[in-house]
């Protein structure tokens, strides 16, 4: 079911639709409160937080603006998280095994070995980040969010953005290189 559809039927208070729109979007907005506050059972329970905020205020949002403002939603309730724990990201080495598969089952042993230990070291080279270079990382890089639309979310212009961007990659391949570059030369 498309996006539209979905939302419209929550708009009217189907709970099937309401479930199938969480199911969908559950596993995104876990890997957003995760990379925000490095812990999974608290990411967990961000997760589900931001999920009863949606149910109160979906009916709000237009489906052409829906993952944007489910991306600001979990960000900004992330950040609220932080704030009150008064605990900043973990910048030490993240735990693979808390990370999120998305390995989808089609590549042979090699080529799934190859992913892994390429997702394993971006991760490792994420959490070394600069705080705000790993959140530019995630917006633009992971989420896809466009240049506009991150300058909006985090006021700034959007010149800022693609400067903040640029030292953001050139920081994240910094740190690839220096845990030993990707296997196979990539």
């Amino acid at each position: 079911m498309d996006l539209a559809t979905l939302l419209e039927k929550c708009k009217r208070g189907d709970q099937l639709a309401w479930e199938a729109l969480v199911r969908q979007y559950q596993g995104r907005v876990f890997a957003i409160a995760y990379h925000y506050v490095g812990n999974t059972e608290d990411a967990r329970d961000l997760a589900q937080d931001i999920f009863i905020r949606l149910y109160g205020t979906v009916r709000t949002v237009d489906h052409e603006r829906f993952v944007p403002w489910l991306i600001r939603i979990a960000r900004n309730a992330s950040i609220d998280f932080l704030r009150r724990r008064n605990v900043r990201p973990r910048s030490g080495e993240t735990d693979i095994s808390e990370m999120t598969d998305l390995a989808t089952g089609d590549a042979d042993p090699e080529e799934m070995c190859d992913a892994h230990l390429r997702r394993n070291l971006i991760y490792r080279a994420l959490s070394k980040l600069t705080g705000l270079n790993r959140e530019m990382i995630i917006l633009k890089e992971i989420h896809e969010l466009p240049i506009e639309e991150i300058a909006s979310l985090l006021g700034v212009p959007v010149g800022t953005v693609k400067s903040r961007s640029n030292r953001a990659r050139l920081e994240l391949a910094q740190r690839i290189i220096e845990l030993g570059g990707l296997p196979n030369g990539q």
